[in-house]
């Protein structure tokens, strides 16, 4: 089985600079690390191949510092890596990165199977995974918490709905958006990480693109524009009330109600 795990690098923390002028993060100037739903997608990756064989490649897209997750993704165990970076590619939504993302992907290789976190702490929008199914015209399906069977030409999988479970079978090649509790992931080892850290990454700019139409990519191919992202305030301001219990919870109902949370 070939498969290809799409993985996201990410700010460390929520302390990050913002282009005052796009509105985006400037991934350049923040501690980054590997998405952490994209470890589940990964781990679920790395435990087919080692039940069915095949291989694991890992594909992300971002500034030229993001090859130390695909270095990262080498040390669990993945074959092979490829790392989309072009700066006409910054400031993409989920459509123009899920559009960027199918056009690696083509240039990459063909895969029966890509998986993908359920979605990314810095956007938590969920989108990316089903819009790339639809960029290359492959079946998808989002919130899998576990694989059931897998066979010559299809997977069975559980998908976990509002109020239920489902269990669809689908036939390759298709994408699954997998949820974290699918498998716990494995640690990188340090006997892998040395052997793979010199190891060849693919990297595709525009022009490995077969659309070389940059008006498709970044800010320009993006239809939906941030207006304005910004870190959430701290308060550190406190007050400590004494009092007995109706009167704490009178005092507290009179605070909500001025703060209009409560009429």
């Amino acid at each position: 089985m070939n498969i290809l795990v799409c993985i996201k690098q990410v700010p460390g923390s929520n302390k990050v600079e913002v282009d005052p002028v796009t509105g985006v993060l400037k991934r350049n100037s923040a501690d980054a690390k590997l998405n952490p739903y994209d470890l589940y997608a990964l781990e679920t990756g790395l435990r087919l191949r080692e039940q069915y064989g095949g291989s694991v490649s890992v594909l992300t897209m971002g500034p030229p510092q993001a090859k130390a997750i695909l270095y990262e993704a080498f040390a669990m165990g993945a074959d092979r890596g490829c790392l989309i970076t072009d700066r006409k590619f910054g400031g993409a939504d989920v459509l123009a990165t899920s559009y960027t993302l199918s056009q690696g992907i083509k240039r990459f290789g063909d895969f029966d199977l890509i998986l993908c976190g359920l979605q990314t702490t810095d956007g938590d929008t969920a989108q990316v995974g089903p819009e790339l199914s639809e960029q290359l015209d492959i079946p998808c399906v989002c919130n899998v918490r576990q694989i059931k069977e897998v066979q010559d030409k299809t997977i069975c999988v559980e998908m976990e709905m509002s109020e239920d479970m489902e269990a669809l079978q689908v036939a390759f090649p298709c994408l699954l958006t997998v949820q974290k509790d699918i498998y716990e992931p494995r640690l990188p080892s340090y006997k892998k990480a040395k052997e793979t850290c010199e190891r060849t990454i693919e990297m595709y700019t525009l022009t490995d693109m077969a659309d070389t139409d940059e008006h498709h990519y970044g800010l320009d191919g993006s239809p939906t524009q941030v207006q304005r992202i910004f870190p959430p305030e701290v308060h550190k301001a406190q007050e400590i009330w004494q009092g007995t219990g109706q009167e704490l919870a009178d005092r507290l109902h009179q605070l909500l109600k001025q703060q209009k949370f409560i009429v």
